[in-house]
């Protein structure tokens, strides 16, 4: 189950937002370790729950302001290898806010380990001609009090 918790003292953001992902055959290479790219779509995911956490979903989004996420840029930085059956946490918490794009900070860890850490920007934009449209000014406000 997702939970969010308080973060550490020294960090900007009040909350970050945790997703639990165990690791399964499918995420892993050859080596036995999660491949690479795999992170990706767990941070997606984790994204993907928060804003479920903050009463929002990608459909309703789309429906109701024909509005996509776009990821525009992603640093990310792979500290040590998660393995199959590991329970691995996913956080996401909002680092930077504008008006049409944010930035999260996600960390991969299991337990107290840290295996991955990266800065997310994403943008919203109009789905039918992918231009640049305003955060929804409902979700930037749920957004702007877990900073």
């Amino acid at each position: 189950m997702a939970k969010l918790s308080l973060k550490d003292a020294q960090q900007t953001q009040l909350f970050t937002f945790a997703y639990p992902q165990r690791v399964y055959f499918e995420d892993t290479d050859a080596g036995g370790v999660v491949y690479h790219a795999r992170y990706i779509h767990f941070m997606e995911r984790a994204r993907t729950e928060w804003l479920r956490h903050l009463g929002f979903n990608n459909s309703d989004l789309y429906r109701k302001h024909k509005m996509v996420w776009v990821v525009s840029e992603i640093a990310i930085q792979y500290l040590k290898p998660a393995r199959v059956d590991d329970a691995l946490e996913i956080t996401a918490s909002v680092d930077t806010m504008g008006r049409v794009r944010c930035t999260f900070y996600q960390e991969v860890r299991r337990g107290d380990e840290l295996l991955v850490k990266a800065r997310v920007s994403l943008a919203t934009v109009a789905a039918d001609s992918f231009k640049p449209i305003e955060i929804p000014a409902d979700l930037k406000k749920k957004m702007e009090a877990t900073c």
